[in-house]
């Protein structure tokens, strides 16, 4: 079988999307697939060192969650497959890919490379390359929101944060006792989910004693959702609801999002494990192509105008390069800042 889960079908009648939305939502997607694609190119270059993990396939998870969220007030914590999650964080391409290539003008200073974007100007907690490594901070990062605004009194911190991670985190202990914290405390937070079917090499279905993640929730009492994470629209629609219930008070939810990537792992996989069949599946469900067909058919926009974003997005990707190589290295003499906070 290709595909032994039957995937949730989302009723686009409930869209409730205007044109600008939905041409956001593609841009968004178009920006952070483009992107990936010129880091492949770039790497293959030697532009690039170390471990490249894109994120190809996923875009519907990401634009999503976060465009439902509040970029740039509300937090994001990310994986090592990080880029796109900054991109759509509001973290600009030129930094993104700066930081790709080691430069000073990176996000992280060209200290993190791929697999530890942060930027706090833009509430990005931070890329992280042990699995589940980041699920803990996202949910001190919610604590503090809540600590603010109930015991500090601060009407304004009513933050809700988004914890990306992947199915083979859910087999993690960080994932479970986070979970009961985030439950006890009523923590405005989303973890959300992408399974992509493989941890690495490992098969999900192999890897954990019930595949369906999301109703794991169930053992905190927590809300948990099944969701197509190749339609950016039902990724929306469920993380709306999720971010209404985290500000309100209401706590947590579960948010497993059913994707693929469309690479091997990382750049230096050639990605041998998966079947032909699977892949070909998967790729039939292009999430970007998904929503470019809603529009038109839905007359809210038509292929001039998607064109047209694609123009414009080649040409931030092809700045973002030109900056990148023009950066300057990181000065030596700096070499131990930022191992501590400094004052501002």
């Amino acid at each position: 079988m290709v595909q032994e889960r039957t995937i949730p079908q989302f009723n686009t009648a409930n869209a409730k999307i205007t044109k600008e939305e939905g041409l956001l939502l593609y841009e968004d997607m178009t920006l952070g697939r483009f992107f990936e694609d010129k880091c492949a190119e770039m790497y293959y270059r030697g532009k690039m060192f170390g471990f490249v993990h894109l994120y190809n396939g996923q875009e519907a998870v990401s634009t999503g969650v976060i465009q439902a969220m509040r970029p740039g007030e509300d937090f994001v914590s990310s994986t090592y497959r990080d880029h796109v999650h900054a991109l759509s964080a509001g973290v600009p391409a030129r930094e993104v890919m700066a930081e790709l290539f080691g430069k000073a003008t990176g996000c992280s200073k060209g200290r993190g490379g791929s697999m530890h974007m942060f930027s706090a100007e833009h509430g990005l907690l931070g890329g992280y390359a042990f699995v589940a490594e980041g699920i803990p901070v996202a949910a001190g990062a919610a604590f503090q929101s809540k600590y603010r605004r109930e015991v500090l009194g601060d009407p304004n911190a009513d933050q809700v944060t988004a914890c990306f991670f992947g199915d083979g985190a859910a087999n993690n202990g960080q994932f479970f006792e986070t979970l009961n914290m985030a439950a006890l405390w009523k923590l405005p937070i989303i973890f959300v989910v992408e399974n992509n079917k493989w941890a690495i090499g490992m098969a999900h279905d192999r890897a954990t004693s019930d595949p369906e993640i999301y109703k794991k929730a169930s053992v905190f009492n927590m809300v948990g959702v099944e969701v197509d994470g190749m339609d950016v629209l039902a990724v929306r629609a469920v993380a709306q609801e999720a971010v209404a219930r985290a500000r309100a008070g209401e706590g947590p939810t579960l948010i497993e999002a059913l994707t693929y990537r469309f690479r091997g792992h990382s750049l230096a996989d050639p990605d041998e494990m998966r079947s032909k069949a699977e892949k070909e599946f998967w790729f039939s469900r292009d999430p970007i192509k998904k929503l470019a067909a809603y529009l038109i058919e839905q007359n809210l926009a038509d292929e001039a105008e998607l064109k047209a974003i694609e123009r414009k997005i080649q040409d931030v990707i092809d700045d973002a390069v030109k900056f990148a190589e023009s950066s300057p290295e990181p000065d030596p003499s700096e070499l131990y800042r930022f191992v501590f906070a400094e004052d501002e």
